[in-house]
């Protein structure tokens, strides 16, 4: 029974039990897809974040029953997250959605997912018992810039002293760990041969959205001291080439700022939903004061561009704000003749999205000996 079977026959509560028992929600058709709930409300509202649609939508009440429901187009292969606005007593609540078993987490909290026609979750982001696992030490180190700080440090399992290792500097790594699977996707694509045995180094900073914009002392600690500390502990490649600064959002921002602030040092990018702001007239952006570091920073670049590494993989959602920006800087970065690969999804602003172009990313930038082979 899909939903206008429901509407068109008896609004029975036995027809709505059955409508709800003999389907999974939200009901994708095509393009079609069918948000339910049901239950007393005065009003109900879909809240989701795609830029472009109203971030509210109502659902509307099935005449002589308590189900409500809204139909919204979902092209194929989307990934779209929501919450659920249940009104009662003049008072708004979100939840997630009680129907669907899909859910997705983020340093708030959790989110519904729903999940156009033709979207799989990749295989590799699940644990394979095959695989060899690497390890995560937590360090501390003594910082002259910000003082006593902590970082997680990915080990991969076939790790010889013997050897030099690529190293991946991950800006808010500690998040890539809890919400887009890092270290078991690096487990995964090192066993298969697609990524280099590489050693990661999982920065977090307790005051990112002013660490991060464009700042001079972020970048003096993570090439001047953060590097070199772990070039000491571990056999670390000097070789640009074999190194890469990594983020999402703020974070892709730092790392940009990063390898600007020090030319040659850094090979390797990946920049994942940027918050590249900028202005074409002035020096303030919609956005907001927080943004005007970042302004002032893409502002200079696209007036002057220059190599700041040889390859460059940029992600983003087209179901995000910043995809203007993403695109806008992309042929900037192409201008200095630096290779750079450029990845949209049907997604929005959140770590799935991240932790779906990793793959991507990864294999492209830092190839593990499969890849070059068979590339």
């Amino acid at each position: 029974m899909n939903i206008g079977d429901l509407i068109n026959g008896p609004r029975t509560r036995d027809s709505v039990d059955a409508f709800i028992a003999g389907n999974t929600f939200p009901m994708v058709d095509g393009s079609s897809c069918t948000f339910v709930w049901r239950g007393e409300a005065e009003a109900v509202h879909l809240k989701h974040w795609v830029f472009g649609l109203p971030s509210s939508q109502p659902l509307l009440r099935l005449d002589g029953t308590n189900l409500w429901h809204l139909t919204l187009k979902l092209p194929q292969k989307s990934r779209v997250e929501y919450k659920l606005e249940v009104v009662r007593h003049g008072k708004g609540e979100w939840i997630q959605d009680p129907l669907n078993q899909f859910h997705a987490r983020d340093p708030f909290g959790a989110n519904s997912v729903a999940q156009g026609e033709g979207y799989e979750v990749p295989g590799w982001i699940h644990p394979d018992p095959t695989a060899a696992k690497g390890h995560v030490d937590e360090i501390w180190i003594d910082s002259k810039t910000f003082g006593r700080r902590g970082f997680g440090l990915y080990i991969p399992a076939r790790f010889q002293r013997s050897r030099t290792y690529p190293v991946v500097i991950a800006h808010d790594g500690h998040d890539y760990m809890r919400y887009a699977s890092l270290t078991t996707i690096l487990d995964n694509l090192i066993d298969r041969l697609e990524i280099a045995d590489v050693i990661v180094v999982m920065t977090s900073s307790p005051d990112r959205l002013h660490e991060y914009p464009d700042n001079e002392h972020h970048a003096k600690f993570i090439t001047e001291e953060l590097v070199p500390y772990v070039q000491r502990l571990l056999p670390i490649s000097d070789q640009p080439q074999n190194r890469c600064l990594m983020g999402a959002s703020f974070g892709a921002v730092a790392s940009l700022s990063t390898a600007m602030r020090y030319p040659g040092m850094y090979g390797r990018l990946l920049l994942q939903s940027g918050s590249f702001a900028f202005t074409d007239i002035g020096d303030r952006n919609h956005r907001g004061p927080i943004f005007d570091p970042i302004v002032a920073m893409i502002n200079r670049y696209r007036a002057e561009p220059t190599v700041v590494a040889e390859k460059i993989f940029v992600s983003v959602g087209m179901y995000e704000s910043l995809i203007y920006e993403n695109r806008s800087l992309v042929p900037v970065l192409m201008s200095t003749g630096m290779d750079v690969r450029y990845v949209e999804a049907r997604d929005g602003h959140n770590w799935e999205n991240w932790r779906d172009r990793l793959r991507d990313g990864l294999s492209w930038l830092l190839p593990g000996p499969f890849l070059h082979v068979y590339e």
